[in-house]
This record gives C-alpha cells, structure tokens and sequence, in this order.
C-alpha cells in the first residue's frame, strides 16, 4: 500500500487528479508515463525559451515520477526485468540532473526516446492480456502492497 500511496503522490505531482483512485496498476504505470512525457515535453520547450525556473520546476518532476516508477519495481517477481529497469531508472535520474544543470538538449531527447519505448511497451500490455491474468512479473506489484 506505501508503494500505491508512492506513485499516486507522484503522479499528483503532475497535477492530473481524476481517474488515479480509481486506475489498476497498469492503467496507474500509463498514467505515470503520460505525466513524464509530458514534462520532458515541458522542459525542452523550456530550455529553448531560457525559462530556467519552469525548466527545473518540470525536471523536478519528471524526476519524482520516474523515482517513483522505481520504488514500485517489484524484483521478487519482475526478475531480471526488474533489474533491468531500476538500472535504466537510476540512469535516466542521472542524466536529468544532468540536463537540468546543463540545459543539454540531446541529452533530454536520449531521455524521451527511451522513456517513449517504455511507455509504448505498457501501452501494450492491456491488448496482450487481462490484469487480471498476468504474470505477476508484468504485474507492478510493490503499487498494491
């Protein structure tokens, strides 16, 4: 349940209320990228027009999402998947410090281009199959504990 409570407060971050109480753990994982995409999005917009405060502002949230994308792996069922997954998290956390105190725009697109990917795989997953249904290593575990 701390996980749960976890993602929502990073999703409310972004501040897009309506459906998250609601949203099952994959709808609530889309959600989250949605949110992150968006603010990359802000950023480079940002960066162009030498907004620094808004610039930090939206990096600062991207980088609670993307924290709290992690602190929901669940590496007893997600395996090597998992794994995988927190090393890209603890990545990407990286490079946007890194853009934020460099306004290094490539740096921002490596990182969109990579959470795109992610994003599009979750996307997918509702057409794959039920939650109810899935493996507990596609299952975002650590949200309902």
């Amino acid at each position: 349940m701390r996980a749960r409570q976890k993602a929502i407060e990073s999703y409310g971050e972004v501040k897009v209320v309506s459906g998250v109480n609601s949203a099952d753990n994959v709808q609530l994982i889309q959600m989250l990228f949605d949110g992150l995409v968006e603010s990359l999005k802000s950023a480079e917009g940002q960066i162009k027009r030498n907004e620094i405060a808004a610039k930090s502002k939206s990096l600062a949230r991207a980088s609670k999402i993307v924290l709290g994308l992690q602190n929901a792996l669940d590496f007893d069922e997600g395996g090597d998947i998992a794994t995988n997954l927190n090393e890209l998290y603890s990545y990407v956390v990286r490079r946007l410090f890194h853009v934020n105190a460099h306004n290094d725009l490539s740096a921002l697109k490596e990182i969109h281009g990579l959470m795109e990917e992610i994003r599009s795989a979750w996307k997918a997953v509702p057409g794959l199959m039920s939650t109810e249904k899935a493996p507990k290593s596609l299952k975002p575990q650590a949200i309902t504990n």
